[in-house]
């Protein structure tokens, strides 16, 4: 099992929540993709972030596609029940805790609110096939993925992130891993505390 936990970026979460929430609406639906959500802390979180800074009709827009290569095969039955031991929710802010958890049937585990849930859909899926699942995001989140990667096959991944964010799309990483030198025409820094990016589009792509 990953080794992860709710909230664990949670600079970054208000930062998306605050600053590209705002950035973001103007489409009818909002589509993210989270690259290597383990058994379902990060995209659950980035779920509760956002609610956070929706109002609840637009909160019901939002649609995460959430993605692993998962070789235990168990990711998949997690997200979808959304129950976690206490261990890894003690993280999260009271308010929030009391707000998108209760408690199940089983000791010291918590469940996750089925208005999150329902934001949140899982699919196993293999970053180095360099198939997207889908097409037209407004928001890419890849974190604790790409530090496992050659130079060249990140470079590709992220050239695949590229070209399957939405016109004006945003691109999070970890918070220690900086955007490639080769590739950094094809985007724009916008927040100096986190490594979030803007895609820059060609003088070919506006053509077209």
């Amino acid at each position: 099992m990953a080794f992860t936990y709710f909230f664990r970026d949670y600079k970054t979460l208000e930062i998306i929540g605050q600053k590209l929430v705002p950035l973001m609406l103007g489409h009818k639906y909002i589509r993210i993709w989270d690259a290597g959500c383990a058994h379902g802390p990060e995209p659950f979180s980035l779920a509760i972030a956002l609610s956070e800074n929706m109002g609840k009709f637009i909160f019901r827009n939002v649609r995460i596609l959430a993605t692993d290569i998962d070789i235990s095969n168990q990711f998949g039955e997690i997200i979808r029940v959304g129950n976690y031991p206490k261990k890894e929710i003690q993280r999260i802010p009271d308010m929030i805790f009391e707000n998108y958890f209760k408690p199940c049937n089983q000791s010291d585990h918590f469940m996750i609110c089925s208005e999150i849930k329902k934001r949140v859909e899982y699919l196993r899926h293999d970053l180095l096939t360099l198939k997207p699942p889908n097409t037209g995001f407004n928001l890419i989140m890849c974190k604790n993925v790409l530090l496992h990667f050659s130079e060249t096959k990140r470079i590709q991944v992220l050239e695949m992130f590229h070209n399957n964010l939405h016109t004006g799309g945003f691109l999070v990483m970890e918070r220690t891993q900086a955007l490639p030198k080769k590739i950094a025409h094809l985007f724009k820094k916008i927040e100096a505390d986190a490594q979030i990016y803007q895609k820059i589009v060609s003088a070919t792509e506006v053509a077209v």
